[in-house]
C-alpha cells in the first residue's frame, strides 16, 4: 500500500494513522498518553501500524513549544519530555524520514486538506479546548515560522490591560475563550453548576437551558475570539477560519455570539468576508494534517 505514517501527540491521548496520498486512513491505532516512557508507548503503537506496510515517512504533530530547528519538543502537558528530540527519535525508530509540525498547526492543514476549508486560499485553524491553539495555511503552505510556533493564536493579546495569562502575557485570548477560563469565569460571576468540579460541556448544556450567566461566558468568550481572528485575518489576509475543539462543540452556544461580534468588530470589505466554519475532522483533523506534512516531504 502507498502510504505514510502519521502522528498526532498529546497529553492525554497518542494517536497514529496510515494515510493513502487521498487522505484516506488505512488503519489507525491510539493510546492514552502515560506519564513516563512516552516514546515506548509510542513505539508499540508505530508496531501495531506496521506490519505489512512501507510508509514513505512519518508525519509528527506534537503539543508545544516547539524547536523547529533541532526538531525538539517541550510540550507543556507532557512533563517528561523538555526539550526532546522527537523527530529523530522517531526517525531512528522507524527507519523513515520524519518532519515535524505543532498538533493545532496540523489540525489546520488537515482541514484544509480535505476538511472544511479544502482548498481555501488562505485559512486559520483555532483549536478551543483546554487551552487554545492554532495555525495557518497559506497559498496550501503551513505557516510554521522560524522556531516552528507560528500560528499560537491562543496567546495573542485581545487586551493589553487584561487578566495576567498563565504564560506570563496579559490578555491573552486564552484566558477568556478556554474550556477551563470559560468555567472559571461563570463560577465567579454566580453560576450555581449541575456537579462539583465541572467543565466547559456543563457550561454549555446550562447555556443551552437559558442560563444567563453560562451565556454571558460563551458572549464574553466569543468576543475575545473574534477579537483574535479579525486581528489575525487583518495581519495575513486569513479568507476562511475553521473552529475544533472541545468547546466548539457546543456548537450554535458558541458560534452565533461569535458571528455577532464579527460583525461587530470588523470593519474593512476584506475583513467582513472572512468565513467562519466548524470543523468537519474533529479529532482526525491533526492525524490528516501530519499524513500531509509526510506526503509533502516526500512530494
Amino acid at each position: 500500500m502507498d502510504c505514510v505514517l502519521a502522528l498526532d501527540i498529546g497529553g492525554t491521548k497518542l494517536a497514529g494513522a496510515l494515510v493513502d496520498p487521498a487522505g484516506t486512513v488505512l488503519r489507525s491505532a491510539t493510546r492514552p498518553t502515560p506519564a513516563a516512557d512516552v516514546l515506548g508507548t509510542l513505539a508499540d503503537l508505530v508496531a501495531e501500524l506496521l506490519p505489512g506496510a512501507t510508509p514513505r515517512a512519518v508525519g509528527i504533530g506534537c503539543a508545544g513549544p516547539l524547536d523547529l530547528a533541532t526538531g525538539a519538543v517541550s510540550p507543556v502537558n507532557i512533563p517528561s519530555w523538555r526539550g526532546f528530540p522527537i523527530r529523530d527519535e522517531l526517525a531512528a525508530l522507524t527507519g523513515l524520514p520524519a518532519v515535524l509540525a505543532g498538533d493545532a498547526q496540523c489540525f489546520a492543514l488537515g482541514e484544509h486538506w480535505v476538511g472544511a476549508g479544502r482548498g481555501a486560499a488562505s485559512l486559520l485553524g483555532v483549536v478551543v479546548s483546554t487551552g487554545i491553539g492554532g495555525g495557518f495555511v497559506l497559498g496550501g503552505v503551513p505557516l510554521l515560522g522560524p522556531t516552528g510556533n507560528a500560528g499560537h493564536v491562543g496567546h495573542m493579546s485581545v487586551d493589553p490591560y487584561g487578566e495576567p495569562c498563565d504564560c506570563g502575557g496579559r490578555g491573552c485570548v486564552e484566558r477568556y475563550a478556554s474550556g477551563p477560563n470559560l468555567t472559571r469565569w461563570a463560577l465567579a460571576a454566580g453560576w450555581q453548576p449541575p456537579r462539583d468540579r465541572p467543565d466547559a460541556r456543563d457550561l454549555a448544556k446550562a447555556a443551552a437551558n437559558g442560563d444567563s450567566i453560562a451565556l454571558a461566558a460563551f458572549e464574553r468568550g466569543a468576543r475575545a475570539l473574534a477579537a483574535m481572528i479579525v486581528s489575525a485575518a487583518a495581519a495575513v489576509d486569513v479568507r476562511t477560519v475553521v473552529i475544533g475543539g472541545g468547546v466548539a462543540g457546543a456548537g450554535e452556544i458558541l458560534f452565533a455570539p461569535l458571528r455577532k461580534a464579527l460583525d461587530d468588530l470588523s470593519g474593512l470589505a476584506f475583513l467582513r468576508s472572512v468565513e467562519v466554519a466548524p470543523t468537519t475532522l474533529g479529532v482526525r483533523a491533526g492525524l490528516a494534517g501530519a499524513a500531509k506534512l509526510a506526503w509533502s516531504a516526500v512530494a
